[in-house]
């Protein structure tokens, strides 16, 4: 991996797989932000929940291994966006802080930004940059977050709550099917860390892809379960 690809890498260079175990990111800014909002939410078991996911995200050796693997860095974005994003956007759903956002603009905009950063020269530069990694981080947990909370609003039609969960999963389906496909490695970040872990770039892109293509769908599932059970109450099915 060139030299000039880590100087901004966040939790730090690629880990030895016989000390990833140890390298946990104790990072005193991002603590405190954590202990933040875990305040702020205090009263929420699910935004409790939430911090508690994007603790394992950002301070476990997971975010360490983001460096190394892009399938952990798959693994890191929909613990992010399809984990954390609708535990928080429980959470935060009744102080209506989504404002004037829009069902379809928030998917939009979570669509744009999940997109964008899987570009590869967008992926690289944010990889390799802390400024830019976090800007990555908060675009796509942001509007992933106004996303679940106009989804999960009671106020929401059960149509279209759910058109908005299957839009949100069909893109990233598909954007992970464009990965699995691939046939050569597209970020060179990762050009060479994979290796320590037995895996070729290429292996390792098309795991990244198959983790966003085939289990991704398994938080959209069951908050489709739950809207769906939310509708038939609504209509006097469920007692």
């Amino acid at each position: 991996m060139e030299p000039t690809l880590l100087q901004g890498l966040y939790c730090g260079p690629a880990p030895d797989p016989a000390a990833l175990w140890n390298r946990w990111n104790m990072d005193p800014l991002l603590l405190l932000a954590l202990g933040m909002l875990a305040l702020s939410v205090r009263r929420s078991p699910t935004g409790l929940g939430g911090v508690g996911v994007l603790a394992v995200a950002f301070v476990s050796p997971l975010c360490a291994l983001s460096a190394a693997l892009f399938s952990a860095r798959v693994l890191h974005h929909l613990a992010l966006v399809a984990v954390a994003a609708p535990l928080l956007g429980h959470a935060l759903m009744r102080a209506r802080l989504a404002g004037g956002v829009s069902l379809p603009v928030a998917f939009l905009l979570q669509a744009l930004a999940l997109w964008v950063w899987h570009l590869p020269a967008a992926y690289d530069a944010a990889m390799g940059h802390m400024g830019l990694y976090w800007v990555m981080q908060g675009t796509l947990l942001g509007p992933a977050v106004l996303f679940w909370m106009r989804v999960l609003d009671p106020a929401q039609s059960t149509g279209r709550a759910g058109i908005g969960l299957v839009a949100t999963y069909v893109q990233m389906a598909l954007l992970g099917a464009l990965l699995t496909f691939a046939p050569v490695p597209l970020y060179a970040i990762h050009a060479v860390a994979p290796l320590q872990f037995g895996l070729t770039p290429l292996a390792d892109q098309q795991l990244g892809g198959l983790i966003m293509w085939v289990p991704a769908c398994l938080p959209y599932l069951v908050a489709g379960a739950l809207i769906a059970r939310r509708g038939w109450a609504r209509l006097g099915v469920l007692a």
